[in-house]
């Protein structure tokens, strides 16, 4: 039996932080639920997965640290995974942070941003972001506003009138542009804005930042939009062609082509937990739903990116309707293939999956192609480790819920 520490994988989160550069997926922060309570993750921990090789690994970080939080939004510029809002148990956050993923000696520091210009958006979570022209784009988000912030781009939820506080959804969008350290609002030229919400999705195709679905008051939506990041005009909301999927909010959006984006999972308007998986044609304005996804296996408020030969890794969230019953969050990464690998890449697996077979060759490959091979060796053992431990942990919750019931 392989060890089980070699083969770890990070722990079970929802609403976290996870983004790719390079060879590595990077994630941070989230919570689980322990005993009906939320729990923040560790602040000081970024756990790193290989795509070659598989592994998992933990590492401490350093610096001015960010509060252990969730909801909060990350995007990944030039090796740097920037951190902007969240929620814990102080309340909302319009903080904005970044750490080089790119160290030379494994050392991952947290700078917190103060020396910028202009204004930062106010405190908010479940927001999502557009990285353009080394801009991050902010669109929306749950959070509070003073009675003198209140404006259009706000869909007032909840107030208290003592302290002058107002909760609710938003549409406004905000720029932070990382060469100049400035925020500002750019002035919206033209169509029709989608109205506040949190808890959608943004995906940028070319210089058009898409947003889809999302909630405001107790609606869910499954609309479609863009907007133009040069000239900062609205689409309004795109008409599709044919069948669209379900309302729904706290799913992902992954740009897969120059005119594809992938959909996954999310709440529906319902409470159903979505498992289902779609991909939007930009040029046609159709939405195709996929065949043969894991329906047992739902997410939402996971993360998904985009691998290196545009394969999508969806980690962690939650399989349960979050506002009713917190239990089941995730740590297992689930991969979906959106076209054909390279040749290189098939042949490595092909060899990865049966080294044993190929025991007494594999020492014979030149040096270069030996490693690549080894890792993929790795790959396949540790992922047939993880399945198995998955299947046992199923079998005994299946039991265990078979003795409950009789």
């Amino acid at each position: 039996m392989a060890d089980s520490q070699l083969f770890c994988v990070a722990e079970e989160r929802s609403g976290h932080c996870a983004v790719v550069d390079g060879n590595f997926l990077y994630v941070w922060g989230g919570y689980v639920s322990i005993e009906d309570n939320e729990v923040y993750l560790p602040n000081d921990e970024i756990w790193t997965y290989d795509i070659d090789s598989g592994l998992w690994r933990m590492h401490l970080m350093e610096g001015e640290l960010p509060a252990s939080m969730s909801g909060s939004c990350g995007a990944c510029i030039n090796g740097k995974l920037y951190i902007f809002g969240g929620y814990d148990d102080k309340g909302y956050s319009n903080r904005l942070y970044f750490v080089n993923l790119r160290t030379r000696d494994g050392t991952y520091i947290w700078e917190k941003i103060t020396n910028f210009e202009g204004q930062p958006p106010t405190p908010r979570d479940k927001l999502s972001c557009w990285v353009y022209k080394d801009r991050l784009i902010y669109f929306g988000g749950y959070g509070c506003r003073r009675h003198s912030e209140l404006q259009d781009c706000f869909d007032v939820h909840d107030a208290s009138w003592e302290e002058q506080i107002f909760w609710g959804w938003h549409n406004d969008v905000h720029v932070f542009d990382t060469k100049t350290q400035t925020w500002f609002q750019p002035e919206i030229k033209g169509g029709v804005p989608p109205q506040p919400r949190a808890a959608h999705t943004c995906a940028v195709l070319g210089n058009k930042g898409y947003v889809f679905g999302g909630r405001v008051l107790q609606t869910r939506m499954n609309d479609l939009h863009y907007l133009n990041l040069d000239t900062w005009t609205w689409s309004g909301r795109i008409a599709i062609n044919g069948e669209s999927p379900k309302h729904r909010s706290w799913h992902t959006l992954t740009p897969i082509a120059d005119d594809k984006l992938f959909l996954c999972g999310g709440l529906s308007a319902d409470n159903i937990p979505l498992s289902d998986g779609w991909i939007h044609n930009v040029t046609t304005n159709c939405w195709k739903q996929l065949t043969h996804l894991p329906e047992t296996r739902p997410r939402l408020w996971h993360t998904a990116c985009l691998g290196k030969e545009n394969e999508i890794m969806v980690f962690g969230g939650s399989k349960d309707d979050l506002l009713a019953l917190d239990t089941g969050h995730c740590n297992d990464l689930l991969i979906f293939q959106t076209q054909p690998y390279s040749l290189l890449r098939s042949c490595l697996d092909c060899i990865g999956k049966n080294s044993v077979i190929l025991e007494s060759q594999i020492s014979l490959l030149p040096p270069k192609l030996l490693q690549q091979v080894l890792k993929k060796i790795t790959f396949w053992t540790a992922a047939n480790h993880r399945e198995e431990q998955r299947v046992q942990k199923e079998e005994t919750e299946n039991k265990y819920q078979c003795i409950i019931s009789n």
